[in-house]
């Protein structure tokens, strides 16, 4: 289990504690249309962080290529049609590159700042010349907002109860998810991001936001900066 990181409920619960179970069950949202709206039709995605192909399913169905990675074997053992890899997303180096990288889930938004930059250097290492890459983030107001929930018409309700101060401008976020017939909670560490604290983020690792793809500025277009020395290499 990763330091500040834990879950409850029925089934297998990963490193960053997601329940597998859970996430089998929730529903694919609008990210396909707005993934699909900002990359060439038929590019092959590398998927960070897959997890059991809620989203991967959605996008092979539309006719794209998948690579999906996640560090948790009993997430990617429900993941159909697409080429699977296993493991932390920070230390992956697959020698290829691709017209596509995802990073969703607010993984960008890891407590753990040497965390968050080995995320964005595996993002710029995997993407191709004239690639992009897109980037989830959480919404401005997600560690405000609070309590709050959110009853999805599939028949649960979503709640995150809390976001509680853990030191270093990190919070330790907690969520429930309630069925009908059972339970799972989440407890993650997460840094909130300025608008500007986020772009400046992604110039430390050789990025540059293309354009925000939805009003909340919740999905975002990257795509690398032309320079041959990047800050982050020039700092090591």
């Amino acid at each position: 289990m990763r330091e500040g990181h834990d879950g409850t409920g029925p089934g297998a619960i990963t490193p960053d504690g997601c329940a597998v179970e859970l996430y089998s069950r929730l529903p694919v949202r609008d990210e396909p249309d707005i993934i699909a709206a900002a990359v060439p039709a038929g590019a092959h995605i590398l998927e960070l962080g897959s997890g059991v192909g809620r989203v991967t399913h959605a996008l092979l169905e539309r006719g794209f290529t998948v690579t999906a990675v996640d560090e948790s074997p009993e997430m990617l053992d429900r993941v159909r049609g697409a080429r699977t890899i296993c493991g932390p997303i920070e230390e992956l180096d697959l020698g290829e590159t691709f017209d596509v990288v995802m990073l969703a889930s607010f993984l960008v938004h890891s407590g753990d700042v040497e965390v968050r930059r080995g995320l964005l250097r595996t993002c710029v290492r995997h993407v191709a010349a004239g690639g992009c890459v897109l980037i989830q983030r959480e919404g401005e107001d997600y560690h405000t907002d609070l309590p709050r929930e959110r009853v999805d018409p599939t028949g649960f309700t979503l709640r995150i109860v809390s976001a509680e101060p853990v030191g270093d401008g990190v919070n330790a976020v907690r969520a429930e998810y309630v069925f009908p017939d059972a339970v799972w909670t989440q407890t993650f560490r997460s840094r909130p991001l300025s608008r500007e604290q986020f772009e400046d983020a992604l110039e430390e690792a050789g990025l540059r936001v293309d354009r925000y793809l939805t009003e909340d500025r919740i999905w975002v277009r990257a795509v690398p900066e032309a320079r041959s020395v990047r800050r982050g290499e020039k700092e090591q």
